[in-house]
């Protein structure tokens, strides 16, 4: 087998095993940013040992071993052993016993990814933090994936991952589950996180890419990994749901060129049914647990998913369910999808009216002047549509979105 035959191997293993690893080694050392150098230590090891000796038959064994003994000797080493081992419960004479405790490490492994997942995504951290550790620790994403996935310099992302695990260690982060008191909180990061990642894929604010599939995959996967860990949570399960209802839109969001397809225009028939399937089920999960924000927007992106055609979208219930998402979540930009569903409903001009309230907070945001352009244009006024299309376009930084949009305001113009 090549070098470059192990490299792939290896990046598929670890793609599988890292988050495991990663959690196995701070459960140990009660270190995330020493777990990570650690679990990157031994990728190097495989990289030097596995040309040579050739792939092991169990490639994610190996991996696990090798980062638990790795571990075992920091903290053989540290000053502090005697303390560290009466922590993990092993008197300081038993020295002997401390490859045992690891090997109790598999039996906990849904726990140290549940840990890894909030500590990941620690209130400490910024936004931007909490979403470049995530992709790191838990998606095995590498520091100029990352970087390529949100269109920054690598140097800024791998400044984002060492700044998280630097505030972590600063603030006395620990590799421990919230108390009940601070789960609330902490989930809600998690599953902002995890939300924050996939419409950066289905939507890319930036750059000529219109979506990055890549980045809405890993959101679900991580979804699915946290559905698996937290069964009976209603928002998991609800944001579980939306992630793969909007995911199965992926393969009509554009043409045989790439150029983007707004819904009403995708073909239908090429939606990925199976993903409609499994997210109509985690809706009717979440639903029957209570749910929340996560579930209602996928109850929204249902109605889409049970609709035929275009013409048999049901905007009358869409337009409901915004206003109780605006209910338990306000922001302005449900209030401007809401917008949206009344004036495809058949009342643009009410539609029209809710979206101009909402001016002052939304000035710089593409989708509002874009909004106003098809109100505007169910009411006839195409100049007027027009002008806000040729808006939406200069204040776009996706390319696709940029074509977009120009071509409706030409097609406006043109009275065609």
């Amino acid at each position: 087998m090549t070098d470059d035959q192990v490299r792939r191997t290896l990046d598929a293993v670890w793609r599988i095993e890292g988050a495991r690893i990663v959690a196995g080694i701070a459960r140990i050392v009660g270190d995330v940013g020493l777990a990570e150098e650690l679990a990157q230590d031994v990728l190097v090891v495989a990289l030097q040992q596995w040309p040579r000796d050739g792939v092991p038959d169990a490639p994610g064994p190996w991996l696990r071993a090798t980062a638990k003994h790795r571990a075992i000797d920091v903290v053989r080493r540290r000053a502090r052993y005697a303390e560290k081992l009466a922590v993990l419960g092993a008197d300081t004479a038993e020295r002997d016993r401390t490859d045992e405790l690891v090997d109790d490490l598999d039996d906990h492994i849904g726990d140290d990814l549940l840990r890894l997942m909030f500590t990941a995504a620690h209130p400490v951290l910024s936004t931007e933090s909490r979403v470049a550790l995530t992709l790191r620790l838990l998606g095995g994403l590498s520091t100029d994936e990352i970087a390529r996935a949100f269109l920054i310099p690598e140097a800024t992302a791998a400044q984002r991952i060492v700044r998280a695990k630097r505030t972590l260690a600063t603030n006395g982060v620990e590799f421990s589950m919230p108390t009940p008191a601070e789960t609330a909180e902490r989930l809600g990061a998690v599953l902002g996180v995890l939300y924050l990642v996939f419409n950066e894929g289905y939507a890319a604010t930036s750059g000529t890419d219109w979506m990055r599939p890549s980045l809405c995959r890993e959101a679900m996967r991580l979804g699915r990994v946290l559905a698996g860990l937290l069964p009976d949570e209603p928002e998991v399960l609800g944001l579980l749901a939306l992630m793969e209802l909007q995911a199965s839109r992926l393969p009509a969001r554009t043409d045989a060129s790439g150029r983007p397809v707004l819904l009403d225009d995708q073909d239908r028939r090429r939606w990925d049914r199976l993903l409609i399937r499994r997210g109509l089920a985690a809706l009717e999960r979440a639903e029957s647990l209570g749910g929340g924000r996560y579930t209602v927007q996928a109850a929204i992106a249902a109605c889409h998913a049970r609709a035929l055609s275009a013409a048999d979208t049901d905007w009358t219930r869409i337009g409901a369910l915004y206003e109780v998402l605006a209910y338990i979540h306000p922001s302005p930009v449900v209030r401007l999808n809401q917008a949206v569903a009344v004036g495809k409903a058949g009342n643009p001009s009410r539609g029209l009216t809710i979206a101009d309230a909402l001016a002052a907070e939304l000035r710089r945001y593409p989708q509002f002047p874009a909004v106003r352009g098809e109100l505007l244009a169910q009411l006839g006024r195409t100049a007027e549509a027009a002008a806000a299309f040729r808006r939406a376009a200069e204040l776009t930084r996706n390319d696709g979105e940029r074509a977009l949009f120009e071509l409706r305001a030409a097609v406006l113009e043109s009275g065609s």
